[in-house]
């Protein structure tokens, strides 16, 4: 399929997903018998008495729920360099490692070329859906705010990078790009220079010289094109004298970047004056996307989830623009495709691809004790099977050698594209802050978040980023809110902010715990600006790349150093009164 990528056809590759919707009991079924047959010599399944067989009823009866902590013993036996049919039929050579960011460490897990595949799979299928309402020009460019991170090799040969490295550097990676009209402007030197703040500087710099040509602005996630554009305020007049001299700022320093850009870089003062203009013209940077990139059509990323808090600054530098969230899947491997772009956001959902994997749901409330799931109660659902309006688990069986593995992630079922479902993500599966029989999530740390930082806006100030902490140093244990802000708020204004974060955690746990202190005071620490670079930081030299992190918003036991930096940069601390 790959190689008839030039022939990209918008109207086939709909029709084609109709159809496998429309079917997706069937397609399941024959999506797992592939991936039995394929692998049906791997010693995971052979240990389990498949024997062969690649019916569901069978394998559910074989093969157990598993999570990663159960795949490691075999996943690092592939890592040493045991070159069996450990997971799957033909040996492992490349690792991915996801982004480390909620556990404190990357996982290892498996990639391979069928992997890619269901990659592209994904990206053909929201781009047709995506082309449809917002055409965009063959000739058109993507200034696309993407970084590879560096290879290394395992103690067993094998090559390991992140996930998104491993799609960057797929020798197909670049000419379905084309086919899909999202060529991205900037030369592979810059998204492999192996400094971040470098590519993107020149990221941002090969967008203005092609600025007639963007068509759409993306990134893997929505804080990586917020960043970018946080960024150009403080650079924008040193990028306009660039363009106007035609040389290369002295702060790129990377050889190999410098004489990619030394071929696209030439004097154009007529460019860096509009550039200049319009930037002077703006107030408080509202619309700078459209202003930059007058024939953009969209800005495009994951804006779902942990990345629902950059949309209100996203909006902010969008202007008129629409933003479409991209599709859902983890480092595991990709489920959803977004096949309605024109629906906001925060109300959008994902059209599970029947023949990328094969899906399992666990139910929610067979899950509310989390002792049940070490048990035999636990009855996953088949994906035709769902309800809509429930909440589940997702557990996938993907052709990378996860078998019936718990992802994690909690989705709710929105309804149904044909017969395959419709989901919103939820949250991770794991509680986030939990001291007594309080229970809140992500979500929940968002809304307080959101609610508080209102008080912020009388001064003109927002939040830039935060995360939080469960302090059991001392009884009662307490939460703790970092909050990164963009100038000096007020002693009463933050005060109140504490206050009100406090009071905005609505769980009838948090709410009766905190009125017999039970939990004790939630305390709101400030910290110095460029905290959190300096927590992206960290993860960048621990070897994540900008396109996989997520800033993570609690930061538990396993992020010690990341508790550290935080700590190290508080400049104000306020304790809530709020239930005294």
């Amino acid at each position: 399929m790959l190689e008839k990528l030039e022939e990209f056809n918008m109207d086939k590759v709909i029709e084609e997903f109709e159809a496998l919707s429309t079917d997706a009991e069937r397609v399941q079924r024959e999506t797992l018998r592939r991936i039995l047959e394929d692998n049906a010599s791997a010693e995971y399944l052979l240990n389990f008495g498949l024997n062969g067989r690649t019916d569901p009823e069978s394998f559910k009866a074989c093969v157990p729920i598993a999570t990663h902590k159960d795949l490691e013993p075999f996943i690092y036996r592939i890592l040493d360099g045991d070159d069996s049919t450990i997971l799957t039929g033909k040996p492992i050579t490349t690792m991915s490692l996801s982004s480390g960011t909620t556990q404190g460490k990357p996982k290892y897990i498996p990639w391979n070329d069928e992997l890619f595949e269901s990659t592209m799979q994904i990206y053909r299928t929201s781009f047709a859906y995506r082309n449809r309402e917002f055409p965009i020009s063959k000739n058109g460019k993507a200034l696309n705010f993407i970084y590879g991170s560096k290879q290394f090799k395992t103690k067993g040969g094998l090559i390991a990078t992140t996930a998104t490295t491993n799609v960057f550097r797929n020798p197909s990676y670049k000419p379905t790009m084309k086919a899909l009209q999202s060529q991205c402007c900037s030369p592979e030197e810059v998204i492999f220079g192996g400094d971040f703040f470098q590519s993107l500087y020149c990221h941002l710099l090969c967008g203005l010289i092609f600025r007639e040509e963007v068509q759409l602005v993306s990134s893997t996630f929505a804080h990586s094109i917020v960043l970018s554009f946080r960024t150009f305020e403080q650079i924008w007049e040193e990028l306009c004298n660039d363009i106007r001299e035609g040389v290369l700022s002295s702060r790129i320093t990377v050889p190999s970047i410098r004489t990619a850009m030394s071929k696209l870089l030439k004097p154009n003062p007529e460019l860096a004056n509009i550039i200049h203009k319009k930037c002077i013209g703006l107030s408080n940077w509202y619309g700078l996307i459209p202003v930059l990139f007058p024939n953009a059509k969209y800005i495009y990323g994951i804006m779902t989830g942990s990345m629902e808090p950059y949309l209100e600054k996203l909006r902010h530098y969008a202007g008129v623009l629409p933003l479409l969230t991209a599709d859902y899947g983890a480092s595991e491997g990709w489920i959803a495709s977004n096949v309605n772009p024109k629906i906001p956001p925060e109300l959008a959902t994902y059209a599970v691809l029947p023949q990328i994997g094969y899906f399992e749901f666990i139910p929610l409330k067979q899950l509310e004790n989390e002792d049940t799931f070490l048990g035999v109660d636990v009855q996953p659902v088949g994906l035709t099977e769902v309800n809509i309006g429930e909440e589940y688990e997702i557990v996938m069986t993907t052709f990378t050698g996860l078998y019936r593995y718990r992802l994690g992630d909690v989705v709710k079922v929105m309804g149904f594209h044909n017969a395959t479902p419709e989901l919103k993500f939820i949250r991770r599966s794991s509680l986030l802050l939990n001291i007594n029989i309080d229970k809140n999530t992500e979500k929940d740390l968002q809304l307080a978040v959101e609610a508080a930082a209102k008080n912020l806006v009388e001064e003109k100030l927002e939040v830039v980023e935060f995360t939080s902490h469960v302090d059991l140093s001392k009884d009662p244990g307490n939460y703790v809110i970092f909050w990164e802000i963009n100038g000096e708020a007020s002693e009463e204004v933050l005060s109140e902010c504490c206050n009100c974060l406090d009071k905005s955690f609505i769980d009838a746990g948090y709410t009766s715990s905190r009125k017999v202190n039970a939990i004790g005071a939630l305390e709101l620490r400030v910290v110095r600006r460029g905290t959190f670079q300096k927590i992206l930081d960290h993860y960048l030299g621990l070897g994540t790349a900008v396109s996989q992190y997520k800033t993570p918003r609690c930061v538990g036991p396993t992020h010690s150093i990341v508790l550290q930096i935080l700590s190290e940069n508080v400049v104000k601390s306020y304790i809530s009164t709020a239930f005294d």
